[in-house]
């Protein structure tokens, strides 16, 4: 197959291109421009997509003998991904932007572009698995290394994007493997350091960045009963489940620490609470897709038992999940999903992703719109 290597700069792409090299595919390595700033450097493991990542990105095509393209995607993940991350905050959401990353840039730009110039698919590092049915339909699966598994951020993925996907590293038992082939290749990065944190915010101070992006007012702190505890300097600067940083005059009544339980932007107020107080026993999502064919009783609107994990490395609860269709503020009938958790999950915030999964399987995704708590309902 004719297939473009998405080269992140890491180790992993790395690897991830040699192997479809050495399966006997003619590759194509491109790296992603996804900034205009001339200067952006890694700080140790912080940040990706930088000049230092497009360099070694080209070093390991020059090791392994193919093509290396730099695309400017940059005015698309502006728009895309950063924008989206700023209005999220701005409403009072918590987004993941490696989410939409995968959804709108690498799985849609790139995707899309890479089919137009005639590739077959599209090759990343990502630890996932694709495995096909007995009918032939491609099915969306954890990796072999649980550990490293990256199926939940590649959740978005629909049907058609699958058959054009390719994880080489799926059947990988550990990252250190993956490091040890790379110095066998004479590839550079073998012990680059992992980048973490968002990567257009890498010094991960993401209050001050947004700080400087969307109008912060002073308001109320209130408890769960709504009564004044504090003020605050901005209600979006705060995250569900966020324990430091509030600053509160007035201490609980048990003297024990009060965590962030809503942020209400429309009234510029952040709700707190006890640690027990977090715990979500209902999650309706919007904007649902499905990784593959969706399974029958989506169709049908029946209950199916699964697993939510509302974390990229979280733990997965059993749920019972279920799709009804509810009319948007324009009247048109859209999918929500909601799935009832049998164990109860803590900070869980609009604005995240709920993925389902069924043993390895991934089923689908969807953006968390409201999450409940029996608790708190009671009260």
């Amino acid at each position: 197959m004719r297939v473009l290597a998405a080269m992140s700069g890491g180790v992993d792409s790395a690897v991830a291109a040699a192997r479809a090299v050495e399966a006997g595919h003619d590759v194509v390595g491109v790296h992603l421009a996804l900034s205009r700033m001339p200067g952006t450097l890694r700080t140790g493991s912080r940040g990706c997509c930088t000049i230092e990542d497009s360099r070694d990105a080209w070093r390991a095509c020059d090791v392994l003998g193919i093509p290396y393209y730099v695309w400017d995607f940059s005015e698309r993940f502006k728009e895309d991904v950063v924008q989206d991350f700023i209005d999220e905050y701005a409403a009072g959401r918590t987004p993941n932007p490696c989410m939409r990353c995968n959804e709108r840039i690498k799985f849609a730009a790139l995707l899309e572009k890479a089919m137009a110039l005639g590739f077959d698919a599209v090759c990343t590092g990502h630890y996932a698995k694709v495995i096909e049915d007995a009918d032939g339909n491609r099915e969306l699966h954890r990796a072999a290394d649980w550990a490293k598994d990256q199926s939940y951020v590649l959740g978005v993925l629909t049907h058609e994007q699958l058959k054009h996907s390719m994880f080489p590293l799926a059947d990988t038992p550990s990252k250190a493997e993956v490091r040890a082939e790379a110095e066998r290749r004479g590839l550079s990065v073998a012990n680059k350091p992992d980048s973490h944190d968002i990567c257009f915010i890498p010094d991960g101070d993401t209050a001050g960045w947004l700080a400087e992006k969307i109008d912060m007012t002073t308001g109320d702190i209130v408890d769960e009963t709504g009564a004044k505890v504090g003020e605050h300097p901005g209600a979006n600067a705060f995250t569900v489940g966020q324990r430091r940083g509030l600053k509160l005059g007035r201490p609980a009544a048990d003297g024990k620490p009060r965590f962030v339980l809503e942020i209400r932007p429309k009234e510029n107020k952040v709700v707190v609470g006890p640690e027990a107080l977090l715990a979500i026993d209902e999650i309706r999502g919007i904007k649902v897709s499905w990784a593959g064919l969706p399974i029958d009783e989506v169709d049908s609107g029946a209950d199916f038992d699964c697993h939510a994990q509302v974390r990229a490395h979280g733990d997965p609860v059993p749920a019972i999940a279920r799709i009804e269709r509810v009319a948007d503020d324009a009247g048109i009938a859209r999918d929500s999903l909601v799935v009832t958790l049998t164990e109860p999950l803590r900070g869980v915030s609009p604005g995240q992703t709920v993925v389902l999964y069924q043993a390895s399987r991934v089923l689908g995704q969807a953006t968390i719109d409201a999450a409940r708590s029996l608790q708190r309902a009671q009260l």
